[in-house]
């Protein structure tokens, strides 16, 4: 089985929209990030590779969650392109481009493309992704190769509000 955690960041700055990308969390957002990210490590699951936009809103929450899941933080893979925009298609060639040694991957990045990549890889989502909103989707596949668009199953679904 392979694994697909797609995290929305945290509750960002509302203003600075003229420099998006530098926009900062509010504390708000980094509370989440970690109650969120604290959740899965109670649960027993555990990155083997994270990769984030390097928006600063994205990569501290991919921070704040490899803090928490024990993951080195200087193995954290900016991919530029998550910032500007993928994609389903071209999302799924970065996951089906992964390394074999890795089962779990968390990926750290905005919406709308991270609620839309959560809808094509899943056979059915009927929910939203409201900021650090964190859905698990497993793939029943031995290979990144072999993991296609709406073949995964939901595995989890976690929002801030669930733990307050």
């Amino acid at each position: 089985m392979k694994q697909v955690v797609i995290v929305r960041h945290g509750k960002a700055v509302p203003y600075g929209y003229e420099d998006d990308f530098t926009r900062d969390l509010r504390p708000r957002g980094k509370n989440d990030a970690k109650r969120v990210s604290q959740e899965l490590k109670k649960q027993g699951i555990l990155p083997d590779q994270i990769i984030s936009s390097p928006a600063k809103r994205a990569i501290k929450t991919a921070r704040i969650f490899a803090e928490q899941l024990d993951f080195d933080q200087k193995k954290i893979i900016e991919i530029q392109d998550i910032y500007d925009g993928l994609i389903t298609s071209e999302f799924l060639e970065l996951i089906q481009k992964l390394p074999s040694s890795v089962n779990t991957v968390f990926f750290f990045g905005h919406n709308p493309g991270f609620y839309y990549y959560v809808c094509n890889l899943l056979e059915a989502f009927y929910s939203d992704m409201p900021t650090s909103s964190t859905v698990g989707i497993n793939f029943d596949a031995d290979t990144w190769e072999e993991v296609e668009a709406r073949s995964g199953k939901l595995a989890f679904h976690l929002v801030p509000r669930m733990f307050k």
